[in-house]
């Protein structure tokens, strides 16, 4: 597939979020070449009235100086925010961030500045920041999650057609998870009768507590319009009958009530417990608190240090 970069720089940097579970992100790019089918970023561009079709992840908006802005804003605060999720609009860490290196330079911005942050992402590309995520959890809290709905070679081809294997995201997640990060390992979204079954969610748990997840968590399929039609008419070209199966599921409405949603967050609260983290892992990070001096802040324990050897 062609791609289009688009080197665009932008205004401001932190985005003010509503309607999720958290507050303010941060997107180095806009589109993403991952395109992945049910993508919720679909409705977002067609309402745009941009391409949510095939078309969508052929043209990424790049944000050379995204770093520079953010450094700006974070300057005029004097507390840091409670967090700021990278990626809930792209992947920060898909293929085009080799070249441009966007997240790594807004992740040393975050260092500077011990503002906590959270990570969506796919993209195993990731691993090569574990030194500065590292600095970054020194002094905040780091909160890294790796989307594996699957372990089905098939069903990953046809609903992730520009992703890194599954495979390769377990390995990032356990480079990851042995640099002392915490790292969820994302079960989303599950495709009804698909993909929310027991033996395919305990294949990714296994795989996943093998690896060093600390966290896991799971959301269904959410298809609103944008993303539904996309998604239903791709996965028909695959297996046309359980398209049309989940289109009468999700005819006039864009997600499932309980009981049919809820089945899978009750599956995972038991495999949470049937598999256990890898005991070799080692412990997650803990953020080490700054004191401010009169001129700067301080790590507490070069503070402690300093006054023992006075």
């Amino acid at each position: 597939m062609i791609v289009q970069y688009r080197i665009e720089p932008c205004r401001s940097a932190l985005n003010r979020v509503q309607g999720m579970p958290f507050e303010w992100s941060l997107n180095p790019y806009m589109g993403c070449a991952h395109r992945c089918t049910f993508c919720y970023v679909r409705e977002f561009e067609r309402r745009a009235e941009r391409p949510s079709d095939d078309r969508y992840g052929r043209s990424i908006r790049v944000k050379t100086n995204v770093a520079q802005v953010l450094e700006r804003e974070l300057s005029r605060r004097s507390t840091p925010l409670p967090s700021v999720v990278i990626g809930a609009a792209t992947d920060p860490y898909q293929p085009c961030e080799g070249r441009f290196k966007l997240t790594r330079a807004c992740l040393d911005v975050f260092a500077r500045h011990a503002q906590p942050i959270g990570i969506i992402t796919r993209g195993p590309l990731i691993v090569r920041d574990i030194d500065v995520l590292r600095e970054v959890a020194r002094h905040a809290t780091v909160s890294i999650n790796v989307s594996i709905p699957t372990l089905d070679d098939a069903l990953w081809r046809a609903t992730e057609p520009g992703t890194a294997p599954p495979e390769a995201r377990l390995k990032a997640v356990r480079a990851l998870a042995d640099a002392g990060l915490s790292v969820a390992v994302a079960l989303a979204p599950l495709i009804p009768g698909i993909s929310d079954s027991v033996p395919s969610m305990t294949a990714v748990v296994r795989a996943a507590r093998e690896a060093g997840a600390n966290k896991l968590w799971t959301g269904m399929l959410y298809l609103k319009p944008g993303p539904k039609e996309h998604f239903l008419a791709t996965l028909g070209e695959v297996w046309p009958e359980e398209a049309a199966r989940l289109a009468r599921l999700y005819e006039g409405r864009a997600y499932l009530d309980r009981p049919l949603g809820g089945a899978p967050q009750q599956t995972l609260r038991v495999l949470r417990d049937v598999y256990p983290r890898r005991a070799s892992a080692p412990d997650v990070m803990k953020p080490e608190p700054r004191i401010k001096t009169q001129d700067t802040e301080v790590p507490v324990a070069a503070m402690q240090l300093g006054l023992a050897l006075m």
